[in-house]
């Protein structure tokens, strides 16, 4: 294994060997109302994305062991719209570290906040995870968030992931692999969401590459 692959970071990624390799969007031409937003934001502020006060769905838990922390830091703007969309965007992270936490590829906190390709990549992934007997401990920040609203149904996000303070765990005796971090310890993810019927904003397109110079310190 080339250094830890989180499955907190790796998120709609494909997976060869437990290493997180680039998940595009298939063939599809890009257009307007397709797009994937690109990531050249500087980091502002420090927040955790908050689901929408007047959303009433009945949304599926995504409670961590207290031994895991994610942190999005930028990821609140004061625009109602735009936060429901970072809200969303940042529980269908959260949902794939649930699935590896609960040893469960078919989540119901998965198929809740992805679509499209993402969702069985994501499935494949954390199964992946799962049967090598790995889950994983410490703290991920996310930041540097670009978000493109492209119309009422849909938008790109781009972020950067910091996993230098995580590390793989093994699921059956609780050993804790600290590889040293270095550059693949920044993965850069950029995102295509798209609202559905009861409103929730789901992750439907990623492509995510370890090691970008936009991300890493």
């Amino acid at each position: 294994m080339n250094r830890r692959s989180l499955p907190v970071a790796a998120a709609f990624a494909a997976t060869t060997a437990l290493l997180l390799t680039a998940c595009g969007s298939g063939g599809d031409s890009p257009k307007d109302n397709d797009k994937i937003a690109g990531a050249d934001q500087n980091e502002t502020g420090s927040a955790s994305p908050s689901t929408s006060a007047s959303d009433t769905v009945t949304r599926p838990d995504l409670t961590l062991p207290g031994d895991i922390k994610e942190t999005f830091q930028g990821w609140k703007t004061g625009d109602a719209t735009k936060d429901t969309i970072l809200a969303d965007a940042g529980h269908a992270q959260t949902a794939v570290t649930y699935a590896v936490v609960k040893g469960d590829p078919k989540s119901e906190a998965l198929s809740f906040y992805q679509a499209g390709s993402a969702l069985p990549g994501s499935q494949d992934w954390v199964n992946t995870i799962v049967d090598s007997g790995s889950t994983f401990t410490g703290a991920v920040r996310y930041f540097s968030p670009k978000l493109e609203v492209f119309g009422k149904q849909s938008a790109g996000l781009s972020y950067c992931a910091d996993e230098s303070k995580a590390f793989n765990k093994n699921r059956k005796t609780q050993k804790v692999d600290r590889t040293p971090a270095n550059d693949d310890s920044y993965v850069l993810y950029s995102t295509r969401l798209e609202k559905n019927d009861k409103g929730i904003w789901q992750t439907s397109k990623l492509v995510s590459e370890r090691g970008n110079k936009i991300c890493t310190p």
